[in-house]
């Protein structure tokens, strides 16, 4: 008969447990061979080998901003249909074409930007391209194809929008912005219903422009090479104009929270907000950093006040949100009705306390491990690379920037986060907004700072 060890056992040598091996040094990724340049067409390529695997890795960045009322509904509805058919191609094809190389390509759309995302075989790069270029230069927009997608989309944001969390966005972002177009990340579906062929169209041919954008490749490369046969793919996609990017935030500024009534929820929606900076700011390690402390992993102050020692909630978090002009700080938790004042108070609290009780040593140490471990484990695929790159390429950064950052990191001081903290922790810097029913909230105003919409 055969006998097993236990892991107790396993883990035992005769002199006693088995010592645990000391973690290794945290090393950034070092001389990354790269490429990053302006195309002939205006468009900016990063290009990057990373020969992890034998695939290369997509993005690509293109600013589509607009102040129509419904222009967010027909981007949802171009972002949709841009991929199922060209001149060439008609879906199956498209489909058919990416799937013999290994490939996908995929898009989506936000206030600031369209995206088209995807990968391939190396041995399939070409034809990535050429789909990639195909779209760009030849979506036909068939009248059954966008039917059917922008059917889909009704439903989809009907559904959407009757969730806590969505409700909650849409009124924080009105009451961050107002009416600027930043805060259309969802359009009305009856907007999206009024939604034609000819509309989805005539905004591709006005806003899907090279100039201004930025397309990023990681993979198994030669990047000059990547870039040539990039240029000659998509050397048909040219037109003079600037693609749109969307104008300036207002500043933020810290006031009232705002009261949204949801009648007969059980759950209220909690969500501050405060003006941040964005990632090219000296000061910006020792924020992020901060934010770590406060909220921004498991082990933070907020989450072991009121998820682990009060109970309040399941979800509490605190983080950096990147906007076209900067940055804001988002706190936000979602709690049962009757904790909401409570869960606040302690919101506003463990705000006050980061600037007058700083980070300790060991907090400091636990942070900044956690940070340069997550950027280094995001950046160790070509997927996570490509992304990070695409981020920071909108912000006209580049592989320079995300090399050097673990550097940047590793060289706050306590006394750096500790000023961070008093500078965009304080609670007088806060707004935002409160959302639930009034009648189970009845110690909320007693807070004060809290006004009805």
């Amino acid at each position: 008969m055969t006998t097993f060890r236990t892991a107790a056992e396993i883990g035992r040598t005769e002199l006693g447990p088995r010592p645990l091996p000391g973690l290794t040094e945290q090393r950034a990724a070092t001389g990354l061979s790269s490429v990053d340049t302006v195309l002939d067409n205006g468009l900016r390529v990063v290009a990057v080998h990373a020969p992890t695997v034998p695939m290369v890795e997509l993005r690509l960045r293109i600013p589509f901003a607009g102040t129509d009322p419904l222009h967010a509904a027909k981007a949802e509805v171009l972002a949709a249909t841009i991929l199922t058919g060209t001149k060439k191609r008609d879906r199956v094809a498209i489909d058919t074409d990416l799937a013999l190389v290994g490939g996908e390509l995929d898009a989506g759309v936000d206030p600031e930007r369209l995206s088209i995302s995807g990968n391939a075989l190396m041995s399939g790069f070409d034809t990535l391209l050429d789909v990639l270029a195909d779209a760009l230069t030849g979506a036909t927009y068939a009248d059954d194809e966008v039917g059917r997608e922008r059917a889909r989309l009704v439903e989809r944001i009907a559904v959407a929008r009757s969730q806590p969390s969505v409700i909650a966005r849409e009124a924080l972002q009105k009451h961050r912005y107002g009416d600027h177009p930043y805060t259309r990340e969802m359009p009305e579906a009856a907007d999206v219903a009024t939604v034609g062929a000819d509309g989805v169209r005539e905004l591709h041919a006005d806003q899907v422009l090279p100039r201004g954008s930025v397309l990023v490749l990681v993979g198994d490369i030669e990047p000059d090479a990547a870039v040539a046969r990039l240029a000659a793919a998509l050397g048909v996609w040219s037109d003079e104009r600037t693609a749109v990017e969307l104008p300036d935030l207002p500043e933020l500024a810290g006031g009232d929270l705002l009261f949204v009534p949801r009648t007969g929820t059980v759950q209220s929606q909690l969500r501050l907000t405060a003006q941040a900076i964005a990632r090219t700011d000296p000061r910006y390690p020792a924020l992020q950093l901060a934010n770590l402390v406060f909220g921004g992993y498991f082990s933070s102050r907020l989450v072991e006040n009121i998820r682990e020692d009060k109970g309040y909630t399941y979800h509490a978090r605190s983080s950096v949100e990147f906007t076209p002009s900067g940055a804001t700080l988002l706190v936000e938790s979602d709690t049962a009705s009757e904790v909401t004042a409570p869960a606040l108070l302690e919101m506003r609290y463990e705000l006050a306390r980061l600037g007058v009780v700083p980070p300790t040593e060991s907090e400091v140490d636990s942070v900044r491990q956690y940070a340069i471990g997550s950027l280094l484990i995001a950046t160790a695929s070509q997927t996570g690379l490509a992304s990070q790159l695409a981020a920071l390429a909108t912000l006209g950064l580049g592989v320079d920037w995300l090399v050097d950052h673990p550097a940047r990191l590793a060289a706050v001081t306590a006394e750096q986060i500790a000023e961070a903290a008093l500078e965009f922790f304080s609670p007088i810097h806060y707004t935002g907004v409160v959302v639930g029913d009034a009648a189970q909230l009845p110690l909320l105003q007693s807070l004060g700072g809290i006004v009805s919409s």
